[in-house]
């Protein structure tokens, strides 16, 4: 039995490493990375050294407020009324006393972190299950469940619901290297530890979401 046992998972995972998903998934993360090592890290790298960080955080924090309604419904979804309540609350007093968000007042002077939540952990606190893993362009690491949640948060964002345009593009390209240069070694610290990237980035990512589903 324990032969059989083991033969059949070898037989599996030669027909997941030959499957054309895990193919597409290893050549998506290949490309992920290199645009990360050759376009986003360098850009976010010259943008940190050039940009005061009390303006980067201010800015992170202005799109985080305006992310509001995702982290609202959501919250509501999942039947966190005290959550949702902070975020109006955080909302509110971000956006007048704060410079639309600018300053995270409610943290630093009411010590009331953001309630971050999102469709994918909606769908998951209501026990769905993630679906195939796989890989984002730009995005990077994803799921079936997670793919249909952001398609839901990106509804319910006021901002998102304009039709494309090139202000539209360039706050979206904005936010990503500000984002980044935050967070400049984040993703390189991660990767070192991997002996094949995208098996390890995709342990690391499921097991990242099962986590937020289960807090």
């Amino acid at each position: 039995d324990s032969f059989n046992d083991e033969y059949s998972e070898i037989k599996n995972n030669k027909i997941k490493n030959n499957s054309y998903l895990y193919k597409y998934n290893v050549m998506m993360t290949e490309f992920n990375d290199f645009v990360d090592a050759e376009v986003l890290y360098p850009v976010s790298k010259r943008y940190k050294n050039t940009v005061d960080e009390e303006l980067r955080v201010g800015f992170d924090n202005m799109y985080k407020n305006i992310n509001f309604p995702q982290r609202f419904v959501n919250n509501l979804l999942q039947l966190k009324f005290t959550n949702s309540f902070i975020e109006i609350s955080r909302f509110t007093i971000n956006t007048t006393l704060g410079f639309f968000g600018f300053k995270d007042v409610r943290k630093h002077v009411f010590n009331l972190e953001r309630k971050n939540e999102d469709f994918g952990q909606t769908l998951g606190y209501y026990n769905i299950g993630s679906g195939a893993h796989i890989v984002l362009p730009l995005l990077g690491p994803s799921n079936v469940r997670d793919i249909v949640g952001l398609s839901f948060d990106y509804l319910v964002v006021p901002n998102a619901t304009f039709d494309d345009s090139t202000v539209e593009i360039t706050s979206k390209v904005f936010k990503t290297v500000n984002n980044k240069s935050l967070n400049l070694e984040v993703y390189n610290n991660l990767k070192k530890d991997a002996i094949t990237l995208q098996p390890y980035l995709e342990s690391v990512y499921e097991d990242y979401r099962n986590k937020q589903i289960k807090e």
